[in-house]
């Protein structure tokens, strides 16, 4: 039997073989208006879809957060960034295990629907729509910022607008549209990485001025050591950089909206372990190297600008704030995308308005982007109304939201392989040494929310976004009891006429 999350009118022809898990739900049709097309269309090009998993969520963490990373750990940030990344290119191995078995636009959530019960599915929807709404907030607020101060005469919040009114234009006319800014977007991020790779590289090997002191291979060891800190500093880097990683799998559900999903889905798979290896780990080994951790500047204005002012790069500040600018507005982009197709995803399997799972004439589920952003701009409006209030304890909610993501997505992968393999069937991509390093991935993943937990510095985070996933847990219950209630009464209802 195949199981699908989406209505009839929604499903793709996959073999009967390769439902994920045997659900003991059955999915009900949402109607849709009869005159718009009931699919999404596959409109995602190769290289859009290639250039989103490259380096489509690469945002400010990267060249600005991971200063805080090394001012926490020393240079062994470069392990923290090392193992987060191992983890993520597990748990993304994992998900596209599940991916290419079924291409669906909600992804993880649809998955664990299936694979855990409906409540799993509604509370990760639900708590990864929150996420990203709550970044579209942060990252247009982070572009109008940079916008004011070379344009003193135009507000934060007015250049914060117009950013989120462009981006929401573009996601409203076409998928297409959102892919072809990505595109370009992510262009501008690789070819900035690389530049500083080439001149890091040029810079280490002595080949380029110095501006302070030594430089090279020795700054890991000076200033106190290579963990100066110790080495339990780095499980706080870890939660740190974890942030930086966080929307790897939006490719997962992007890939659902191209013209060859599967394909596109294991290609983007592989090509993780490359954008996490020399976008991420190359070019923080090349900033511990250059820049002595302990430089205020780091904390200050951020990673990549300090090193490259260590380097005697003219202009370094204008470069990266441009570079930066358009991360944001790329993290922006991506952020209105993601929440309205979990909240298209989610009203398709009736965890949402029915109306939120309706697609327009042009294959967009325009109701959940101007559902997402609407709530996105709300949480703007709080942010400048109540500075440093509401918005900070709204932000507070999502602390631990990346952790609880991995880990449903791990268990998801778990318990759908062996639902497999009670069949005699296996998945055409496997997560490696299955089950022994799927295990171990998840102890980790509790392992590192455990710590928050513990950890004062990020306690408030772990305890407030607990909070709300118990919230949403007890809503999916009731939601999932409401739902049996209906179908019970349908089947009641259908023997009845029968009967008659």
């Amino acid at each position: 039997m195949t199981v699908s999350s989406q209505p009839d009118s929604d499903k793709r022809s996959v073999p009967a073989s390769s439902s994920l898990i045997t659900s003991k739900t059955t999915m009900t049709s949402t109607s849709v208006d009869a005159h718009a097309p009931r699919t999404l269309k596959g409109k995602l090009k190769t290289r859009q879809v290639t250039m989103l998993s490259m380096a489509g969520v690469i945002g400010a963490g990267l060249f600005i957060g991971s200063g805080h990373v090394i001012a926490l750990t020393g240079p062994a940030a470069f392990l923290s960034y090392l193992i987060v990344g191992l983890l993520v290119f597990s748990v993304m191995r994992m998900l596209g295990e599940m991916a290419v078995i079924q291409p669906d636009s909600g992804s993880f959530s649809t998955y664990a629907d299936l694979a855990i019960g409906k409540w799993a599915g509604f509370t990760i929807g639900w708590l990864y729509w929150w996420f990203w709404v709550l970044i579209i907030p942060v990252e247009g607020i982070a572009g109008g910022g940079i916008i004011h101060s070379y344009l003193p005469m135009v507000p934060v919040w007015l250049a914060a607008l117009l950013i989120l009114l462009l981006l929401t234009s573009t996601n409203l006319l076409s998928v297409s549209g959102f892919g072809e800014f990505e595109f370009w977007f992510a262009l501008i991020k690789i070819v900035a990485i690389i530049a500083f790779i080439v001149l890091g590289v040029l810079a280490v090997c002595g080949l380029l001025p110095w501006v302070h002191g030594e430089g090279g291979f020795g700054r890991l060891t000076s200033n106190d050591g290579f963990a100066p800190h110790g080495y339990g500093a780095v499980f706080g880097g870890m939660l740190v950089a974890v942030g930086s990683f966080f929307g790897s799998e939006i490719v997962t559900i992007a890939a659902a909206e191209s013209r060859n999903p599967e394909r596109q889905i294991t290609r983007a798979t592989n090509l993780v372990v490359w954008r996490i290896a020399i976008f991420y780990l190359l070019s923080i080994f090349l900033a511990v190297v250059l820049v002595n951790w302990n430089d205020p500047r780091l904390t200050s204005q951020g990673t990549f600008e300090t090193a490259m002012e260590m380097m005697n790069i003219p202009a370094a500040k204008f470069i990266v704030d441009m570079v930066v600018l358009v991360t944001v507005t790329s993290c922006t982009n991506s952020a209105i995308y993601t929440a309205s197709r979990m909240l298209y995803s989610l009203g398709t399997r009736q965890d949402a308005p029915a109306a939120m799972g309706r697609i327009a004439v042009n294959g967009v589920p325009r109701k959940a982007v101007w559902g997402s952003t609407f709530v996105g701009v709300i949480a703007c409006f709080c942010n400048f109304v109540f500075p440093g209030e509401v918005f900070d304890i709204l932000l507070a909610t999502t602390g631990a939201m990346a952790i609880l993501v991995y880990i449903f997505i791990v268990i998801s992968q778990i318990r759908s392989r062996n639902a497999l393999q009670k069949r005699g069937e296996e998945p055409q991509l496997k997560m490696w040494l299955f089950p022994w390093l799927s295990y171990l991935t998840l102890i980790i993943l509790c392992a590192i929310l455990v710590y928050m937990i513990f950890d004062p510095a990020f306690r408030i985070q772990a305890v407030m976004t607990g909070i709300v996933a118990i919230g949403v847990i007890c809503c999916g219950v009731l939601n999932s009891r409401r739902l049996k209630r209906r179908r019970d009464e349908q089947v009641v209802a259908s023997q009845t006429s029968a009967n008659i």
